[in-house]
């Protein structure tokens, strides 16, 4: 029978492939020596615990709440582009867009914020760069543009996966105050693409037509009547009269038709220019019902795990000055009122005994007789 040695069959952990070596096992010392550890600064890791957490309910209630109010808003091209990279780079254009000067500036306009006190706080640089004469006065004139600042910091816009989709957000202490601010600067950023896009104000084509059409029907109803009224009398005589009235009102009705044709022209050619961006708000803002910062839990967490980092810390401060002073102990010369121990020879140590001789000989005593 073939016996197999049980010697051959063993694997060294040293010859073992690295993922099916065992990691290092925790002995039993180690586990004591932390439970030790805890037990004798328990008391001081739950004080810096119970410090961090007062320290953050103090912040909890003296912070300002800050609300976020959000829209999606959808841009759309009359082109489409299969290439991802342009579609990217249409996006990030109107992100630009809507973060840009023009929009934050229409909306203070608007909405008066240059007076809000929450728009003026925060600038005590400014203030200072003012006094020292770095930048110019704040005045009524200029206050909007101060604002800008921080209405900017206030106001984000990403986009949405690799979509046309951008979610805009801003942040405000009041939570209406938010909603009101975000859907005027998806408004203005709407209008301002509506007018880009446009070649003609609507306004004025709609004057010129009504004035060149009220200029051709008078010039006919000018010929008009005066071929009613000079029916009795000789015609060769009115002749040069007719003639200019029905040129004039030729001409004003031309002119009207011109007018039309070259406005058909303009929709036609507007509609079949690429790319047109168009823009809709497809969520508007509503007032947030919660605040999104600051967050209780992310707070108390915080603070609960820095206290007990810091017990920690102080914990293994003190047990290595206690490791300083007792190796320090240890290796310095004792002294007791006042009196050094010195060495003494080995001739007279307490813990060297006279040993007896071996050469040494014990003596009997006889009596005489």
């Amino acid at each position: 029978m073939l016996q197999t040695n049980g010697t051959d069959n063993w694997v060294s952990r040293d010859n073992m492939p690295p993922e099916f070596r065992p990691g290092p096992a925790v002995s039993l010392a180690e586990v004591l020596a932390v439970l030790a550890f805890i037990r004798r600064n328990l008391f001081t890791m739950s004080l810096t615990c119970f410090a961090g957490l007062g320290i953050a309910i103090l912040y909890l209630v003296t912070a300002v709440p800050t609300f976020t109010a959000k829209a999606q808003l959808l841009v759309n091209t009359k082109v489409t582009l299969v290439d991802s990279a342009a579609v990217s780079t249409v996006v990030e254009s109107q992100i630009a867009i809507i973060k840009s000067e023009s929009i934050a500036s229409a909306v203070i306009e608007k909405l008066g914020l240059a007076q809000d006190p929450e728009f003026a706080t925060g600038q005590v640089s400014g203030m200072i760069s003012r006094l020292l004469g770095w930048s110019k006065p704040k005045t009524e004139a200029n206050a909007a543009r101060y604002a800008v600042e921080p209405f900017e910091r206030k106001l984000s816009a990403k986009r949405i996966g690799p979509t046309y989709l951008v979610e805009i957000t801003f942040d405000s202490r009041n939570p209406d105050r938010a909603a009101q601010i975000l859907n005027a600067v998806a408004e203005k950023y709407i209008t301002h693409q509506m007018d880009k896009a446009s070649l003609q104000d609507e306004k004025w084509v709609t004057d010129r037509l009504n004035e060149l059409s009220i200029q051709a029907l008078a010039a006919e109803k000018a010929l008009k009547d005066y071929d009613r009224n000079n029916k009795t009398k000789d015609a060769a005589d009115s002749a040069d009269t007719r003639d200019r009235l029905a040129a004039g009102a030729e001409s004003a009705k031309n002119a009207y038709d011109n007018f039309r044709h070259v406005l058909r022209k303009t929709e036609a050619t507007q509609q079949q220019s690429p790319p047109v961006f168009e823009a809709s708000l497809v969520t508007g803002a509503s007032p947030p019902l919660g605040a999104s910062s600051p967050k209780p839990r992310i707070v108390l967490g915080i603070a609960i795990v820095g206290g007990l980092l810091l017990g920690i810390a102080i914990g293994m401060l003190r047990d290595l000055s206690d490791r300083i002073r007792t190796s320090g102990q240890k290796a310095c010369p004792s002294a007791e009122d006042g009196r050094i121990e010195r060495p003494l020879p080995d001739g007279i140590r307490p813990d060297h005994q006279f040993e007896p001789s071996a050469k040494a000989k014990p003596v009997r005593l006889t009596g005489s007789g």
